[in-house]
């Protein structure tokens, strides 16, 4: 059957009447010409010919007369966007204030008009802002790749109430999910907002395999993170770039960059939070939201216990619907080769913090029946410092200023200390010392106001000090004399050599070479001369000059 000309494409009666133009023009149409283009678009033979009159006017195309349509003005989509896509509020500002003319058009024609020069999306976005927006765009799919070749590391804040330690806390979950087979390498859990900690924790974690570790991991080539401070801090860049591994930095609130992290993110919510006691995005019946005292919430293990087990159902026994398959499966039928890590080199991926802060003592920090001393606690008796540590690695800790957080550096058992530990202490409180006398003469210098002397009556007038300019560039100068007098020996003058050094005219002895391996041992060389008295003085006195000739003598 065929379809009616407004199902017809614009562009396909354009072409069927340019052919029936070339043919007329050539002697070649007929009538059945046209009426087998009119069967096929729907019409009647006639119009066929109208077209072919409305393209011979047009210089040969056809252009279709367009009705006059009702478009929006510019104070009309300032409107709409003031109403934040609001067309119906719109319309009657317009209509007040008389921008729609004497005889405003209905608002079933502004409505269309509205559709018509936006966009569904960029509505959505006038009510909704930009994520809303967001909604309506289409995204590329990444080319399937191999396991390890890119990963992605989220954190993501449980949608439940557990009992940490009598509190009511959401912990958070942080993990490393490979993007080829959307295998979850590796994670760790927190009963607070996660920090570098947890990253370091849970690469580690993602980085070993075998053991608890389970067979998914190694080193990936890139990992992809959002752009938080604790991902983008420099002790994770540094763990990272020690295997090579690049760190890819999406901008932030850009979910869409890393999809397969985001939708682990997404699925561990509706497929196991959905059913545990307190859930806190099930729908609820009234606005005001209370706490239910008597509420039995699951404690910290039990809520660290059930995520494992999810992780461990996810990579084995979830099929995905793309690839039916589940990721464990995928993982396993890739042959791309796997790069393990050393597990002994793995031990700075660990690092916890001590909850309470403590005190620098004259004989270092104390913690759990140690002393930790480093050189950066000369002078710093008092202060307060926050100690993170590797667990069963109590040799050394890892020490940060408890007011900022400023990293302070490292610290280590005092009868752990080497020779060069101990000096390098008594050097640094050395320098405090030397810095502190300084300090103090140039103090008193300050408060000491030296006058000139004056030999007729007068006010008394300063001494005029050298300015710290004045007085690093003399310095310069002399320290320049005596590089040059170290570097430049020939400088200073030699005494005159004495008679038996000069060759005599008559001498036509010629200079003999230096003996080498291949001279003959059979040629004696002629005997030097002996030195003068001179040069074996060892403070030569300078050559008197010459007393220039009086004229008057």
């Amino acid at each position: 059957m065929a379809l009616s000309p407004h199902h017809r494409d614009e562009g396909v009666r354009r072409e069927a009447v340019r052919h029936l133009l070339f043919l007329a023009q050539n002697d070649r149409l007929h009538t059945e010409h046209i009426r087998t283009v009119a069967e096929d678009l729907g019409v009647s033979p006639r119009q066929v010919r109208r077209w072919m009159d409305n393209a011979r006017a047009h210089n040969g195309r056809y252009t279709p007369h367009q009705p006059s349509r009702f478009t929006l003005t510019q104070p009309m989509r300032d409107a709409i966007a003031r109403w934040c896509g609001n067309s119906a509020a719109a319309y009657r500002e317009l209509k007040e204030e008389g921008h729609l003319g004497a005889d405003p058009v209905s608002y079933a024609t502004f409505h269309r008009a509205v559709t018509a020069h936006y966009t569904p999306g960029f509505l959505a976005g006038l009510r909704g802002g930009e994520r809303a927006r967001r909604n309506f765009d289409i995204h590329f799919n990444r080319p399937p790749g191999h396991r390890n070749e890119a990963w992605e590391a989220d954190h993501v804040e449980a949608s439940v109430w557990v009992n940490v330690a009598g509190h009511r806390r959401k912990p958070w979950i942080t993990w490393f999910v490979d993007c080829a087979t959307d295998v979850i390498c590796g994670l760790c859990v927190s009963a607070q907002f996660p920090s570098r900690e947890n990253v370091l924790v849970a690469a580690r974690a993602a980085l070993q395999r075998g053991g608890d570790y389970g067979p998914f991991g190694g080193v990936p080539a890139l990992v992809r993170v959002d752009g938080g401070k604790d991902f983008l801090c420099e002790s994770v860049e540094s763990a990272l770039g020690v295997f090579g591994v690049r760190r890819i930095d999406l901008p932030p609130y850009s979910p869409w960059l890393k999809g397969t992290v985001e939708a682990v993110n997404k699925a561990i919510k509706q497929m196991r939070f959905a059913s545990l006691p307190g859930y806190t995005e099930a729908p609820s019946t009234s606005r005001r939201t209370r706490v239910d005292p008597d509420e039995q919430l699951l404690t910290y293990e039990a809520f660290v216990r059930i995520v494992l087990d999810w992780v461990h159902d996810w990579n084995y026994n979830h099929v995905l619907a793309q690839q039916q398959r589940t990721p464990g499966q995928l993982w396993h039928d890739d042959l791309t080769p796997i790069y393990d890590v050393d597990p002994a080199e793995l031990h700075t991926y660990t690092l916890e913090a001590l909850r309470r802060p403590l005190t620098i003592n004259n004989d270092g920090v104390h913690w759990g029946k140690r002393h930790y001393v480093a050189p950066f606690m000369q002078g710093r008796k008092g202060d307060k410092v926050l100690l993170r540590y590797m667990p069963h690695h109590h040799r050394h800790v890892e020490l940060y200023d408890a007011k900022d957080g400023t990293y302070l550096g490292p610290a280590i058992l005092q009868n752990a200390a080497t020779d060069e530990d101990r000096r390098e202490t008594r050097r640094v409180a050395e320098r405090e010392a030397s810095r502190l006398r300084t300090a103090l003469k140039r103090a008193e210098r300050q408060r000491q106001e030296r006058f000139e002397a004056d030999t007729v009556p007068t006010h008394p007038r300063p001494v005029a000090d050298l300015t710290t300019e004045q007085a690093a560039h003399l310095l310069d100068g002399r320290r320049d004399e005596e590089r040059a007098r170290e570097a430049r020996p020939d400088l200073a003058p030699l005494p005159e050599p004495s008679a038996s050094w000069e060759p005599s005219a008559d001498s036509q002895t010629p200079l003999q070479p230096t003996p080498t391996s291949d001279t003959p041992t059979n040629v004696r060389l002629p005997p030097l001369p002996a030195p003068s008295p001179s040069w074996l003085q060892t403070d030569p006195a300078p050559p008197t000059p010459e007393k220039a000739p009086d004229d008057h003598d």
